[in-house]
């Protein structure tokens, strides 16, 4: 029996989307994005993100948006509904999903005495709002209520180190807008010796120039799918010995060659093996026994998996490339794969997943794209999607794409695949939860 790769749950046979969601609403389960993606959105958007940078690119939270699809909502609907979609994905009756990172919510006053907020885990968020709101004397019971229970407040495009007392027992978080080196230290200035620290955060970046300026000045910045690509070191056409090994043992796989090969290859390299026994041994893959030998894993994973794990391992194979943009990566082919689920064949799940994840590889690698597809044997279905957008994966790519950078065109491709967008935003959040969950394999 082929091994069930990442807890895959959907259904053999060719179920109806909307059967899925209905059969776990009988069943009385709370239904995981994982397994049913397809339900039915409370309001009618798309959640987008912001990823939370430090000086060293590394993900340290998230600041979530909600974009109408169709524009008119009031601030305080439109905040609503983002709350009530976190609180569905990424803190349903089990638990947190995003294990410690931060998450950012711009709020109005009237969200802040919704139940669903009140039962996010006051450790990891901070509300967002403006110096109006956190100095109005009537809400001000409420926000020292929810600083009381941990939660953590952000004022928005600060001018300024706040004076009065109690706001600086309130807030814990500075917006410095594009991080002004001027603001900063006027901010710093007025900092106290025995004052509790504020982290200051500038929530626009004029290109990667300003992060560098952000960085040197300690200052952590918001990223989101518009900005330009990072820089990378360019690897002269050449990839790393790392990386040559994975791409050998992917054509290896993609001739069939007998696991013998494969294992004696793989054992050139004990990095290498470490981090795929460690990978099969994580939560993430669920395997149930412990694998300890390398034929063991390889018998387990079954060949297609494990090429598509070899793809993921090759898009982090780069240590030149920037933490976020490997995050990045995976999150989109997971995001891919999760909106194939239902409309295309089990079989073609890792193709999508692929799909996803090689979308940036040249950016990973350092090297152009037609250079490493040379050099991997990907299907032409595949190709065609990466390099042209064309072909039957590519409305998949696309809607990722459009749902990443905010591009206003997320509403017209969903409505071409038939898909809501309450089934995009469950596929958006999880797989922002998988690639958390798979962050063991972005380290050597």
């Amino acid at each position: 029996m082929p091994f069930d790769f990442f807890r895959r749950t959907e259904p053999k046979g060719g179920v109806a989307p909307d059967d899925l969601a209905g059969r776990a609403a009988d069943a009385g389960a709370d239904p995981s994005p994982e397994g049913v993606l397809l339900e039915e959105a409370e309001a009618d958007g798309y959640v987008g993100y912001a990823l939370q940078l430090d000086a060293q690119m590394r993900v340290q939270g998230y600041r979530f948006t909600w974009r109408e699809a169709v524009p008119g909502a009031d601030a305080s609907a439109q905040c609503k509904a983002l709350v009530g979609c976190i609180a569905k994905h990424l803190n349903p009756q089990r638990g947190w999903r995003l294990g410690r990172l931060t998450v950012f919510l711009d709020v109005t006053v009237d969200a802040l005495f919704l139940a669903e907020l009140q039962a996010l885990p006051p450790d990891n968020i901070v509300l967002c709002m403006g110096m109006e709101d956190l100095a109005d004397a009537d809400t001000r019971s409420m926000l020292l209520f929810l600083r009381e229970q941990g939660f953590g407040f952000m004022l928005r495009d600060a001018k300024a180190m706040p004076r009065e007392a109690e706001l600086l027992e309130i807030v814990t978080h500075l917006d410095v807008g594009a991080g002004d080196p001027q603001l900063i230290a006027d901010i710093r200035q007025h900092e106290t010796a025995d004052a509790r620290p504020i982290q200051l955060i500038a929530t626009r970046m004029n290109g990667w120039e300003g992060f560098e300026v952000c960085a040197a000045h300690r200052v952590d910045v918001f990223v989101d799918g518009q900005q330009p690509r990072p820089p990378v070191k360019e690897g002269g056409g050449d990839l790393q010995p790392e990386s040559l090994l994975i791409v050998r043992l992917m054509q290896m796989l993609k001739r069939n060659e007998n696991v013998r090969s494969i294992e004696a290859a793989l054992k050139r390299d004990a990095a290498l093996t470490y981090r795929l026994l460690r990978h099969i041994n994580s939560p993430a893959i669920g395997v149930g026994v412990e694998v300890t030998s390398l034929r063991h894993a390889v018998a387990m994973l079954g060949y297609q998996p494990l090429f598509r794990w070899l793809s993921l391992l090759l898009a982090t194979s780069n240590r030149e490339s920037s933490h976020f943009m490997m995050k990045r990566a995976i999150m989109r082919g997971r995001f891919v794969e999760l909106m194939g689920q239902g409309m295309l064949p089990a079989s073609d799940s890792d193709n999508l997943f692929v799909v996803g994840m090689f979308s940036l590889i040249d950016q990973l690698l350092g090297i152009p794209m037609e250079e490493v597809l040379s050099k991997v044997q990907l299907t032409e279905a595949v190709q065609q999607a990466i390099l042209a957008r064309k072909g039957v994966y590519a409305p998949f790519l696309s809607l990722v794409e459009a749902c990443e950078t905010d591009s206003g065109q997320a509403p017209r491709l969903a409505e071409a695949l038939f898909v809501s967008a309450g089934q995009v935003n469950a596929a958006h959040l999880s797989a922002m939860v998988w690639s958390q969950e798979a962050s063991a394999l972005e380290a050597p």
